[in-house]
């Protein structure tokens, strides 16, 4: 087992600070820091920031010119040794005659794993990995998930009373949490590749979900701003509103349908700004969520989906078992008995029934609490579900 000194935690320790810059910029690709350093000084920072421009490694290594020679890197993700819209960074390590690579992690994706670490290593480079490897896969849970997996990972958002109701009999539901866990929402958004909301919440809220760059709360929410997540919604029935205020929004509106012979209203919604997929239906006629998941991974390289729905879609997710993570906002208010619950789970008449999870936070948000739970997989340890 490799050894790791302090100074080893202390440098991927700022390089895994680096990589989370990259947090709401670098999708679909992977958020990657990268530290260089000689002498015991830093001499070169670099993260990769967006697809297309130049990877954590090449951005250090600009820094420094040939100053790397003889120097150790510390990367949090295996430097890539193929060539796809950029050059392979294993091979520029080795141009730079660098001694030392420090990995966080293996890379997940099958065109590189191993393969970076083996070049390196063939070019007379010490290669040590394991290094904050959690604290590395933690960064990234979409991608490791969309590569390992073939799948997103998959958030669900939701905000309800202390009383488990998320919106009055009549649908009214602005605002049940304040503006600290609504900020909070805003940067799952950014985060997000995608936002999946069902076509009755959507008519219900008139949403336009987007991110919304005043309410981040960040220094650079201004080149956030620039990127909006995909808006998927499940819409079997073509229900969607032409005047819905998410088909004026800025960026993409996807809506996923059934095979319906309504054409003309799907010529009408394309024509109104929206983008519409016909998946296979399941038994009771809706969208079959599982072949949704795998045509927003192969078609639009989601890493993370964030689902802001209603009861219907909600319930429906967490029983076809596609929730990996829940953050729950809770407000300390009462809606009472004739408001809207927060799932519709059809079936559960037994305790032995019951969905039960795993609670990994919890903590106060402005005058709201959120709960960041996932579904227990039966049998499995309570980090099973959450990289």
């Amino acid at each position: 087992m490799t050894s790791f000194s302090a100074e080893d935690h202390r440098y991927m320790s700022r390089a895994l600070v680096l990589a989370a810059r990259g947090l709401y910029t670098s999708d679909p690709n992977p958020r990657v820091g990268c530290v260089i350093v000689r002498d015991g000084e830093i001499i070169g920072e670099g993260f990769h920031r967006r697809a297309g421009e130049p990877h954590a490694e090449i951005n250090a290594l600009s820094a420094v010119g040939d100053r790397a020679q003889g120097a150790t890197v510390y990367v949090t993700l295996e430097p890539c040794s193929h060539t796809g819209r950029t050059g392979p960074c294993a091979r520029a390590l080795q141009a730079a005659q660098v001694a030392r690579v420090v990995v966080a992690m293996v890379d997940p994706n099958p065109q590189v794993s191993g393969r970076g670490i083996r070049m390196l290593e063939e070019a007379g480079i010490e290669v040590s990995v394991g290094l904050l490897a959690s604290d590395a896969r933690a960064l990234n849970p979409g991608f490791i998930a969309r590569m390992a997996s073939k799948r997103p990972f998959v958030r669900m958002k939701m905000a309800m009373s202390l009383d488990g109701r998320t919106a009055m009999g009549s649908g009214e539901s602005q605002w049940i949490t304040g503006p600290e866990a609504r900020a909070q929402v805003q940067r799952l958004r950014a985060r997000s590749s995608a936002i999946l909301s069902g076509v009755e919440s959507v008519i219900m809220d008139d949403s336009r979900l987007t991110v919304r760059a005043e309410q981040l709360g960040l220094d650079d929410a201004e080149e956030v701003a620039g990127r909006q997540p995909l808006r998927v919604i499940v819409d079997s029935q073509l229900r969607l509103p032409l005047a819905a205020a998410c088909l004026r929004a800025p960026g993409r509106t996807l809506i996923m349908t059934t095979p319906s012979h309504d054409a003309d209203k799907r010529e009408r919604l394309i024509g109104a700004g929206a983008e519409v997929q016909t998946l296979p239906a399941d038994p009771q006629g809706r969208v079959d969520l599982p072949a949704l998941l795998e045509w927003l991974t192969v078609n639009e390289e989601v890493n993370e989906l964030l689902v802001e729905t209603g009861a219907t879609l909600a319930g429906a997710m967490i029983n076809a078992g596609l929730i990996d993570e829940m953050q729950l906002f809770i407000a300390p208010t009462l809606l009472g008995g004739e408001a809207r619950p927060l799932f519709a789970l059809p079936g559960l008449t037994l305790m032995a029934d019951q969905q039960r999870l795993t609670i990994h936070d919890v903590r106060a948000v402005g005058r709201d609490w959120r709960i960041i739970a996932s579904p227990l997989v039966t049998g499995a340890s309570d980090d099973t579900k959450v990289p």
